[in-house]
């Protein structure tokens, strides 16, 4: 089991057949998620390609998360929440924080950047992140709102990996908006990675 820390991120190695299975511990915890191709790191999932190969503006169990090159990186398996996964919403950013009057905020975009670095990885971009457990509707209108999340302590998600990879996930330290909850205070996630027969074969 790994723990992260609400308003940090951590990065690790996913291989073919194996399931990531991500919990919310308060049930109020958005995880802004990000794979790669360990290989070639241009390679990265894309949430345009995303809503393009599964026809919807939201992730749900079935769908696929694809790549910039529309290659399937993870399907969605599980979802104990059965909720619509924000695609839409940009990783907060320090950018983001200072329009809000707060400098030297922790952000998404550096827990991103700050991971990879932890592996000897780099990404000379911010690529849109899966936002997991973000409760974004959009209305018929267009327009976007930002609630919390429909969730109840110990939701969860597996995702299983069609790829190898590198996934970065960051415990999203968004303070402001109510997307991490009503009282807007950053809680812990837990990851594990579960291992399937094919995984097994694959190293045996």
């Amino acid at each position: 089991m790994i723990r992260i820390k609400g308003r940090f991120s951590d990065a690790m190695a996913l291989r073919k057949g194996q399931t990531l299975k991500v919990a919310t511990e308060t049930g109020n915890q958005v995880a802004d998620i990000w794979a790669f191709n360990p290989d070639d790191m241009s390679e990265y999932m894309s949430m345009e390609h995303t809503r393009s190969i599964n026809s919807l503006l939201h992730v749900a169990t079935g769908c696929r998360l694809v790549s910039t090159r529309r290659r399937t990186m993870l399907r969605m398996t599980v979802d104990s929440a059965a909720m619509h996964h924000d695609t839409l919403l940009c990783p907060c950013s320090p950018e983001l924080y200072e329009e809000f009057g707060e400098v030297n905020h922790r952000s998404c975009t550096a827990n991103l950047h700050e991971a990879l670095a932890k592996r000897g990885l780099s990404c000379p971009c911010t690529p849109a992140s899966f936002n997991l457990f973000m409760n974004v509707p959009v209305a018929t209108d267009g327009s976007l709102t930002r609630l919390p999340p429909p969730c109840k302590p110990g939701d969860h998600v597996c995702l299983e990996a069609d790829m190898n990879l590198i996934v970065v996930i960051s415990a999203c330290p968004q303070d402001i908006t109510p997307i991490n909850g009503k009282d807007c205070i950053p809680s812990d996630l837990l990851v594990e990675i579960l291992d399937t027969p094919e995984a097994k074969e694959s190293t045996a």
